[in-house]
């Protein structure tokens, strides 16, 4: 899959393609479905099937830490795309100007002059352009005027129901992490980069992989069962705390990971955890050694849910 970092870098040769517009954001059963009916159009068309994407989200850029948790980063959603067979990836910078363009502007300069869009599919609820002016009518009116097909992506429901990113939110958020991969389509996975953190956890005999959540707001929070595992690895199993970890008075969102049946160094690493099941909530404790036993315990629970024991 081709991904073209922004507006400024469609080329020419970019012109023609079919298109989805949309945040897409978790890649979820309902987005393959989507996009399974785009890549069909697009060997129909014999043109490439090309995704349109925001970052940082509009909602993001608009009501930052009040937006909706996120459920998949650009490193994460590049992936699961190209799993789809999406041909080409356009992110575009959702700035305050590319917001306050008009719609107008939007459909004729990027739509029809640079992207050549031949078939497009978005949401009948998608609005665009300054002050959201732009609509699905709107769309539909173009396309009638420059030549391409309009389709809305409520056409490829599944079945009698509509998955979406706000009902999987709902089931992480619950700690339902079963029922939010069936809507998923795939395990729910948090990424990012292990950097050095307070080494708390090494002094209780508990070395954690610290990683910083490059979110605004994080969908979970709490204790999991999880597997870990990096470019050139095995997968390994573990407990991790999502959270802002009370006892030693955090001030961010972090996760920590304690692999088991590991030593080696993974400081620098880009890793993907998957939360396989939640244990308990995240709680404040009155000491060290009253967070070290919770863990001991937290551990021994992870390890009997994946078949193992401590021995």
């Amino acid at each position: 899959m081709e991904l073209i970092r922004g507006i400024h870098n469609i080329l020419p040769s970019h012109h023609g393609c079919v298109l989805t517009i949309g945040n897409f954001d978790g890649v979820h059963r309902g987005h393959g479905q989507v996009i399974g009916n785009l890549v069909s159009k697009a060997h129909h068309f014999q043109l490439p099937a090309t995704l349109m994407t925001f970052e940082p989200q509009p909602m993001e850029r608009f009501l930052g830490a009040n937006a909706p948790a996120r459920l998949s980063l650009l490193r994460d959603k590049v992936r699961l795309l190209d799993e789809l067979e999406v041909d080409r990836l356009l992110c575009v910078n959702f700035t305050h100007a590319f917001a306050s363009q008009t719609a107008e502007t939007f459909i004729e300069d990027l739509l029809v002059k640079k992207l050549g869009v031949k078939y497009l599919v978005v949401g009948d609820d998608f609005c665009f352009g300054k002050g959201r002016l732009g609509n699905f009518d709107m769309l539909l009116n173009a396309g009638k005027k420059h030549g391409f097909t309009v389709v809305s992506t409520q056409s490829f429901m599944l079945g009698s129901h509509r998955v979406s990113s706000t009902a999987v939110r709902e089931q992480l958020a619950a700690g339902n992490l079963e029922q939010a991969r069936r809507l998923l389509g795939h395990p729910f996975i948090l990424s990012g980069r292990v950097a050095h953190g307070k080494k708390i956890g090494r002094t209780i005999g508990f070395p954690t992989a610290n990683i910083a959540m490059k979110r605004n707001v994080v969908p979970v929070r709490g204790v999991f069962a999880v597997r870990i595992n990096w470019q050139g690895s095995d997968s390994y199993e573990g407990v991790a705390n999502v959270g802002f970890r009370p006892t030693v008075q955090g001030q961010t969102c972090q996760l920590e990971v304690h692999l088991f049946d590991f030593d080696g160094d993974l400081y620098g690493k880009h890793v993907e955890v998957e939360l396989v099941a939640k244990i308990r909530e995240e709680q404040p404790f009155e000491s060290l050694d009253a967070l070290k036993q919770q863990i001991l315990n937290d551990a021994n629970q992870a390890r009997a849910l994946f078949g193992n024991d401590a021995s």
